[in-house]
């Protein structure tokens, strides 16, 4: 019998940290899960991830942005679009996927704690009532095993007078009351790319700022220099190169407003700025040095491949311990530390974990891009379908959508692959598990996929990678010609 109260004890009940809780629990342990909110969920279902897809998704219908190309770029399902309407749709999902998380761990027998969290000891926690009802009360739990899931939380600069409403971050910005005017975003990071496409779909005149000169540098850069030329499309200006010296706000006989000045020495006047310049680790509250656990400066944990920190028995996920921070590899990150901590074989790939950016248009890709196999010194070509040539894309008025195969030039085996548009998110599985088992891009060639869907894009592009070579495809069960 352990001497301990709980087998484990999971700090934080986002994506992460449910996946841990109740793989341990799957496994017969006793477990717990502390959560600082008064819902559970984390950021990923409260104020991040599942907020700012659903807001996306009502954005894509009331805007009418989806057939746009069939009707015209005047046509909207709702002339005069209002911060209720986009909230009502997000209100209703957030409730479910709440109700539904606490379920799941409620059917596994984990019990979960409303408190703040500070380590006393490796194995010694102290729990903060953080529910407001009352006089608070304190507890002390011990646990045999740790897991630090606390996720982040908007790096805020001290010399930017947040207040919420004219300058806030990406939890702020979902609180708007009404839509801006125009909005400045201040960080081209994958967020600040998400909502200045959004907005930017609303008719907001949206710019861009990021001190970098290049758009998400880990996407393939022939898939963002076509992002790039939608959001220009949609009237995004991009102030690349630049960095922002100060912010301040202002009022003047057009209302209240807030003037942002360049280092370069320019200055943008707009209705409202989003301040987006990454993220940190929410662990300052967690009295790390009393579990001899330390972070960086950005407030992040360092791990081994098994998700382990400096102390064994302490493990950190998702998105404290830095990129990709994405829900589903946080998700995995979960599951494969609690294996190892009751000495459970788990196996997990990590070069073929999916990306996913939910910009407008959407990106997602798996596998190698095409900077980093030169960089390699790997031979290889392409194959390239565009949505416009696929009866689906015609169907759905996506004409711009392009899915991008990157394949070795002997073996042609499949080293990546790169989608923008339409279920770009949904696309990107198909070649996941080609890759998975190293196949050719013959599997495509060789392939029948149903008509008309945008899966057809594999077969599209597989021809057009193998008739840049000049060659025939070859069958990849029979190793034979095939017939084109």
């Amino acid at each position: 019998m352990s001497d301990f109260a709980y087998d484990m004890l999971v700090i934080g009940s986002g994506p992460a940290g449910q996946r841990a809780a109740i793989q341990a629990a799957k496994l017969n342990r006793r477990v717990a899960m502390v959560e600082r909110k008064s819902v559970i969920g984390g950021v990923c279902i409260n104020t991040g991830t599942i907020p700012s897809k659903t807001l996306r998704e009502a954005v894509l219908h009331l805007s009418g942005y989806r057939l746009r190309g069939l009707y015209g770029a005047s046509y909207t399902v709702k002339q005069h679009i209002t911060m209720e309407d986009l909230q009502f749709r997000t209100e209703h999902v957030v409730r479910h996927e709440i109700d539904v998380t606490r379920h799941q761990l409620m059917r596994n027998e984990v019990d979960i704690f409303n408190a703040c969290a500070e380590f006393r000891d490796p194995h010694t926690l102290r729990l903060l009532d953080a529910v407001e009802r009352g006089p608070q009360t304190t507890r002390e739990v011990t646990a045999a095993r740790i897991v630090i899931a606390t996720g982040t939380e908007p790096t805020r600069d001290p010399n930017i007078p947040f207040d919420g409403h004219r300058i806030c971050s990406s939890d702020d910005l979902l609180q708007m009351e009404q839509l801006p005017h125009s909005l400045t975003v201040v960080g081209a990071g994958v967020i600040g790319i998400e909502y200045a496409s959004l907005f930017a779909t609303l008719g907001v005149r949206v710019t861009l700022i990021d001190k970098r000169h290049r758009l998400l540098t880990f996407v393939d850069s022939e898939i963002i220099d076509t992002l790039a030329y939608h959001l220009r499309e949609n009237r995004v200006t991009l102030r690349l190169g630049e960095e922002v010296s100060s912010m301040e706000l202002m009022s003047d006989a057009f209302g209240d407003r807030v003037r942002i000045h360049l280092a370069s020495g320019k200055q943008v006047v707009t209705d409202a700025a989003l301040y987006s310049v990454g993220r940190t680790g929410a662990t300052s509250a967690l009295n790390l040095p009393a579990s001899g656990v330390s972070t960086d400066d950005r407030g992040r944990l360092s791990v081994n491949d098994h998700y382990q920190t400096a102390v064994p028995h302490i493990y950190a996920v998702g998105d404290v311990i830095g990129f990709p921070s994405l829900a589903s590899t946080s998700m995995e990150q979960g599951r494969i530390a609690a294996c190892h901590a009751f000495g459970v074989e788990a196996r997990s790939v990590p070069a073929l974990f999916p990306y996913g950016i939910y910009s407008i248009p959407e990106i997602s890709m798996v596998g190698r891009t095409e900077e980093e196999l030169t960089d390699a010194g790997v031979p290889y070509e392409v194959g390239k379908a565009h949505y416009r040539e696929i009866a689906r894309g015609q169907i759905i008025g996506d004409s711009t959508g392009l899915l991008k195969l990157i394949f070795h030039l002997d073996t042609h085996e499949l080293l990546g692959v790169h989608i923008i548009g339409e279920g770009a998110s949904e696309l990107v599985h198909i070649s996941q598990a080609v890759l998975s088992f190293n196949g050719p891009i013959e599997y495509f060639v060789n392939t029948v996929f149903n008509y008309p869907t945008l899966a057809e894009c594999y077969k599209t592009a597989a021809f057009d990678g193998i008739n840049r070579l000049g060659l025939v495809p070859i069958d990849a069960r029979e190793q034979t010609p095939v017939t084109i």
